[in-house]
């Protein structure tokens, strides 16, 4: 699979290096350069690019701006973006903006390289069949650390709702899954009828549960309470599970 390409940074040496080391990138195909954000907007509404790779402090339109724009239009194929740029503190924001990956200035082939093959593993990702061998395991997705991680539904025992953040704990690893999502938006990737919200701040996974109270849930040793909001349908949980 090629991925086509374009860079974009206003200073010249930068520019180089980035189209350098594309050029030397078998599965990346350079398409074009840029040295504004403005002239580059104009050639992806017109061309094909899958992957861009953005320096985020220029003029006129900023880097953060362009990537804004491109998520607002919600087009079908809206091209993956890979951060370049010297200031970190940018990170958290490309983060949301579901970026691909944020390359700290200066930076070598190799951390080029672990970010572009990131954008090729995802590109592949989209242009797989929905799997269908196995029924018994379903899977969602989710953005985790400037990755799109496949997690199996039948490992994860609870989620935690922190603000704009879920904590996803999994039966297979004691290091949980921190993805920027809302507990609400997870509810709707997550299958029906194997998981409950319980709390504000946590749903849990049924076939997880291994003893009940009127007013908590067991998983091994942890405990969750039941808030009064979800008190009617964990009654209706309650009822089956006795």
């Amino acid at each position: 699979m090629i991925l086509n390409c374009i860079a974009i940074d206003d200073e010249p040496p930068a520019l180089d290096l980035v189209t350098r080391f594309l050029e030397r990138t078998p599965f990346l195909k350079l398409t074009n350069s840029f040295d504004n954000a403005i002239e580059a907007l104009r050639y992806i509404s017109e061309n094909p690019v899958d992957l861009i790779f953005l320096d985020i402090q220029m003029p006129d339109l900023s880097g953060i701006e362009l990537a804004r724009i491109l998520n607002g239009r919600n087009m079908s194929q809206s091209p993956s973006i890979i951060f370049t740029t010297a200031f970190d503190q940018f990170a958290l924001e490309g983060y949301k903006l579901d970026v691909i990956d944020y390359l700290l200035k200066p930076f070598g082939y190799e951390d080029f390289m672990r970010a572009a093959t990131k954008a090729l593993k995802l590109a592949e990702l989209k242009i797989q069949p929905v799997e269908t061998a196995s029924k018994d395991e379903e899977y969602i997705y989710l953005k985790v650390e400037f990755q799109t991680v496949k997690i199996g539904c039948s490992k994860i025992t609870h989620i935690e709702g922190l603000k704009d953040y879920a904590k996803i704990h999994l039966d297979t690893s004691d290091k949980p899954f921190l993805s920027l999502i809302t507990l609400k938006a997870l509810e709707e990737k997550l299958p029906k009828g194997k998981f409950m919200r319980i709390h504000k701040s946590t749903i849990i996974a049924l076939n997880k549960v291994t003893s009940v109270t009127k007013n908590a849930v067991y998983i091994e040793q942890l405990m969750f309470p039941v808030s009064e909001q979800y008190r009617e349908d964990f009654g209706k949980f309650l009822a089956k599970w006795q």
